[in-house]
């Protein structure tokens, strides 16, 4: 449907233009020949022909396009204010409006009629003018060259931080084109305050991305769409306005299918609208992942670790809890405040070393069990300590499927790369028929938080698409401690007050994403 809208729309742009060049004395079937209906279009508002080129450069064109859009209503007299955000907004309805409507009539060339007649603007007018082209490139260069994105959870502890406020950039990996072009400005999926949708699906455009401009490297932090993102789950009897959803697939591990359809309301989201997510790419396509004893081996060696690689620890006092200086030089606080967390703490192996030293605890690294929430959720008795062998797909590989291993590749077959997959007594079906094997149609990546227990990643929802990335962290222009610009009283599960640090983490600003020990 989205397909027909957007042909729609292109037509009744095509046919406007088509009758605003007859207006102009130009021929109307050069308005729908490529290339020359831009050279035209340019004559006719008295722009400098290099404008050709830029229409040619990534992102810088778009902003060219759209000053081309309200010279050619100028060309017709509409210097309004009203008549010209028409042109942006809606070109599909304002132009054949003009190229349609026998009153109005080409004056001249844009260009020319401002100097000659320039506007008079009201202070309102200019202010307008002035926020609407800043919220459009604000909106383009996030969308395209750079966006600010917050630390929310501790996942990648100690490398990035809760509160750290990161750069991405969008180009190292290719900007990718919006999916759904119709969204509200600067919000990503949800509108704030309303608890709505931030966008509208009735238009919807295929997967595309410009060139990179560099590869996507084994050890980089990438920013990249929750692959089970395409479905939440927002309670029932709540309102939305909070915010306050889970995602589908994990929650219907946990209560089951039909629990989880009875008590909440399920949201489908298209790709470039799931939830972003931050983690360490440790496997590229045609890798071997496997976890051994905590340890991380990628093509059968032992993978590089972060600088502060962080595992749990069961820190158990004998009398108190640690020295507060220590706690203090290391950095780290009294996990057992916050709650019965029995003396559990993420440490790296500096950290934990140094607490060890102190005769009264007792540290020791935790072995998660076998859990059914481990990827590929088959019963393979894989935990987060002890995981695979596994392949990470490559896009051109044929890989043999069958009911031993279809689970591991029944999301890549049917959600990622949009087949209609049939599991039954009879086999495995892939669009009505019996299949054995199956073409891979995208390369898929293995991501990792480097607070390994902490972590939902990979090992728990599987492969990351292609198609999902998003972009590569630059760098931290600000870190707040725990997320808080001011220390704050809290309340731990048994109604014990502890206090949360807060204020800005000097030391953090301005270091690179991608810091990791050599």
């Amino acid at each position: 449907m989205s397909y027909i809208i957007s042909i729609i729309l292109l037509l009744a742009f095509g046919a406007g233009l088509y009758k605003m060049f007859e207006k102009a004395g130009e021929a109307g079937w050069k308005a729908i020949v490529p290339g020359l209906n831009l050279y035209t279009w340019i004559q006719l508002t008295g722009r400098p022909m290099y404008w050709l080129a830029l229409l040619l450069v990534p992102i810088v064109g778009i902003f060219i396009f759209a000053y081309m859009l309200i010279d050619l209503v100028k060309c017709f007299g509409k210097f309004g204010f009203w008549e010209q955000a028409l042109a942006i907004i809606v070109p599909f309805a304002y132009y054949p409006f003009i190229g349609f409507r026998d009153e109005e009539k080409y004056l001249g060339r844009a260009v020319v009629m401002s100097k000659e007649n320039p506007i008079k603007k009201s202070v309102f007018r200019e202010w307008a003018e002035a926020i609407i082209f800043a919220v459009f490139a604000a909106t383009f260069i996030r969308m395209f060259l750079i966006e600010a994105y917050t630390i929310p959870t501790p996942s990648m502890e100690g490398s990035l931080m809760v509160g750290d406020f990161l750069f991405v950039s969008k180009l190292s990996y290719g900007s990718r084109m919006p999916v759904t072009p119709i969204q509200f400005p600067l919000v990503h999926n949800k509108i704030p305050f309303m608890g709505s949708e931030s966008y509208s699906e009735a238009v919807k455009w295929k997967y595309r991305r410009l060139p990179a401009i560099r590869e996507l490297k084994r050890y980089d932090p990438v920013v990249f769409n929750f692959p089970e993102g395409d479905t939440v789950a927002f309670r029932k009897g709540i309102s939305r306005t909070a915010m306050q959803y889970t995602h589908y697939y994990g929650l219907k591990r946990q209560i089951g299918e039909q629990a989880t359809k009875r008590n909440y309301d399920l949201v489908t989201r298209p790709l470039d609208k799931r939830d972003n997510y931050i983690k360490r790419c440790v496997g590229l396509p045609g890798d071997i992942i496997e976890i051994k004893d905590h340890a991380l081996y990628v093509n059968g060696e032992e993978a590089r670790k972060p600088e502060n690689l962080q595992f749990s620890y069961q820190v158990n006092p004998n009398a108190s809890k640690p020295n507060q200086k220590v706690l203090d030089e290391l950095d780290v606080e009294w996990e057992a405040e916050r709650a019965n967390s029995r003396g559990i703490m993420h440490l790296n192996q500096k950290q934990a070393d140094e607490l060890s030293k102190d005769a009264t605890l007792n540290v020791s690294i935790k072995t998660l069990d076998p859990n059914p929430s481990i990827f590929p959720h088959d019963g393979r008795g894989w935990s987060m300590d002890n995981f695979g062998p596994l392949t990470i797909p490559k896009k051109g590989d044929v890989v043999k499927i069958g009911p031993k291993n279809i689970a591991i590749y029944k999301r890549i077959i049917k959600d990622y790369e949009g087949n209609d997959l049939k599991i039954g007594a009879g086999g495995i079906e892939i669009n009505g028929k019996t299949a054995t094997e199956y073409t891979i149609q995208q390369d898929y990546y293995w991501m990792m938080g480097d607070n390994r227990h902490n972590s939902e990643d990979s090992r728990v929802w599987g492969f990351v698409p292609q198609d999902h990335i998003v972009g590569k962290p630059l760098f931290i222009w600000m870190s707040l401690k725990n997320g808080n610009l001011f220390a704050k009283k809290k309340k731990n599960s048994e109604g014990a007050i502890y206090k949360e640090k807060g204020g800005i983490n000097f030391k953090r600003l301005f270091r690179g994403a991608n810091d990791m020990a050599e």
